[in-house]
């Protein structure tokens, strides 16, 4: 007997109707591809895709940090040093207006994983709109990095694709984190830390054994267009890791520790800043008042003032990451002032409303925190010919400090390895990086405020209202029934004879209940 499997439906709440599904699904009749190949195929298209959005997105962030920063900075330098204050305010004019006319710019990524377990509904994309709202903050200076977009630009088309093929959810996921993979992968030219980020982010516990194809490939195919298009070079050019002696290992621990706090301050900055400019802190009731564009511009005027004094932290920041990785004198001084600034602009660039995501300064952070921690040690006279030098605490302090913030240890320390390539970081990497997330889930075990959103950090996972989470359960298994029931009537099921009815329905009833239907995992706060 032959059962034709029936089309996958969309979560509760979603819109069915789809014209391009329609269009479509004749066309995926005549070919019958099994859903394994199917899923292959679609891999590849979402890499290629990303791969080139990703290309386009870097290429019109230089375009506009030329025309701002160069050009029209250029013109106007004359009339004094104060003018560069101008070019960071004009990109939150521009945001601003952007936010007056779209209102918002699409679903985060908290939003896309939400809506394949059903959680909500799925907003409309507008991946074009993200990535040019993230292009003129970054290229006129916002305090941000590129790979929040990056990463949300195959998200979204891997969302678009599994909406207009009407998809199930738990496929609709795995495009999902195809997507992710192919931006991250993309973003820093890192296809391992790429998929790794997707595993462990994205799908979490949900992903299986065949998963893993669908990411590396969508990974492989962006990483390959990226760097046909980039160059093959990775986002750092980091020095040859330094070992002067095994018994360093604590020391990198000690690095860790650190990082932890610097993780737990950053998130609870981003925060912070976020309640104000939405008036919820006592002083700044006056800033919710505001209409919501006049917030990218009073976040741009900031980052133009700090800008004035500690111009380093205009921007992604990747070439003072750079400088100080290739161990460009820093007095400790300055680097201290320089984490202390770049975290408060950071937060502050975020809950202006500017776009752009915190992995980039967060690596920032982390190496302005290992470079002061080298310099430190340096000046101990016991210790100054048995440690290595400040890059390499940098490299290290880059990891523990992303991996504090995004809960990703494994991508932490994978983007680490596939920059340097020397296996002989990765000791003192774990070690540093394992002490900071462990030492960031066990304050976050005993408080819930320190924890990142997805959206302000485009990775992570937020954390979860009880009573809203209970709510969304119920309605998700109230509407199981209806949709189990669909999908047996939409079933075309000859009989041959060859099975009773009571076996068959029993089959088919089981064939239909979605894997993923289960009680919601104990979630983790924060990207």
């Amino acid at each position: 007997m032959r059962v034709t499997p029936p089309v996958d439906l969309p979560p509760p709440g979603s819109n069915t109707e789809t014209p391009q599904a329609s269009r479509l699904s004749p066309l995926f009749n005549r070919l019958h591809p099994s859903p394994e190949t199917l899923l292959l195929v679609l891999s590849l298209v979402i890499g290629g895709v990303t791969g080139a959005g990703v290309v386009t997105f870097h290429y019109l962030i230089h375009f506009i940090h030329s025309l701002m920063l160069e050009d029209f900075m250029g013109a106007i330098a004359s009339k004094g040093s104060w003018t560069l204050a101008c070019i960071p305010t004009l990109g939150g004019v521009i945001i601003g207006l952007m936010r007056w006319r779209f209102r918002d710019f699409g679903p985060n990524m908290s939003s896309l994983i939400a809506a394949t377990r059903g959680l909500q509904e799925l907003s409309p994309l507008k991946p074009i709109t993200k990535m040019v709202a993230a292009s003129v903050s970054l290229g006129t200076g916002a305090s941000l990095g590129p790979e929040a977009p990056s990463v949300e630009i195959g998200a979204n088309f891997g969302m678009l694709l599994a909406q207009v093929l009407q998809l199930s959810p738990e496929r609709q996921r795995l495009l999902l984190g195809a997507g992710a993979a192919a931006g991250l992968s993309a973003g820093f030219n890192s296809p391992i830390a790429g998929v790794f980020f997707a595993l462990e982010v994205v799908l979490g516990s949900t992903f299986a054994t065949s998963s893993v194809s669908v990411v590396l490939l969508s990974a492989v195919v962006s990483a390959l267009i990226a760097q046909i298009c980039l160059g093959a070079q990775p986002a750092f050019a980091l020095p040859v890791y330094d070992v002067r002696s095994p018994l360093e290992l604590p020391f990198y621990m000690g690095l860790g520790l650190f990082a932890s706090a610097v993780s737990l301050v950053y998130t609870e900055a981003i925060q912070l800043a976020d309640r104000c400019f939405q008036g919820k802190i006592r002083g700044f009731g006056w800033l919710g008042r505001l209409p919501r564009p006049l917030h990218p511009i009073l976040g741009g005027t900031v980052v133009g003032l700090v800008a004035l004094q500690f111009p380093q932290v205009l921007g992604v920041g990747y070439e003072t990451v750079q400088a100080m990785l290739q161990d460009v004198k820093f007095s400790l001084p300055l680097l201290l002032l320089l984490l202390f600034v770049k975290l408060a602009v950071t937060a502050i660039s975020l809950g202006s409303g500017l776009v752009g995501g915190i992995f980039a300064p967060a690596m920032f952070l982390g190496a302005s925190l290992g470079s002061a921690y080298g310099i430190f040690l340096g000046m101990v006279p016991a210790l100054g010919e048995h440690v290595a030098g400040p890059p390499a605490y940098a490299m290290v302090g880059m990891a523990a400090v992303l991996a504090g913030c995004a809960r990703a240890p494994l991508t932490a320390i994978l983007l680490m390895f596939e920059l340097t390539r020397d296996y002989r970081i990765v000791l003192p990497l774990m070690a540093a990086v394992g002490l900071s997330v462990w030492l960031v889930e066990f304050v976050n075990r005993r408080s819930t405020t320190h924890s990142l959103n997805l959206h302000q950090m485009g990775v992570d996972v937020a954390v979860n209202e009880p009573i809203a989470a209970r709510e969304q359960l119920q309605d998700w298994e109230d509407a199981l029934g209806d949709r189990i029931v669909t999908e047996l009537i939409s079933c075309q099921i000859p009989i041959d004879g060859e099975q009773s009815s009571e076996e068959l329905g029993l089959a088919i009833a089981n064939a239909h209940l979605l894997e993923d239907v289960k009680p919601l995992p104990e979630t983790k706060s924060a990207v």
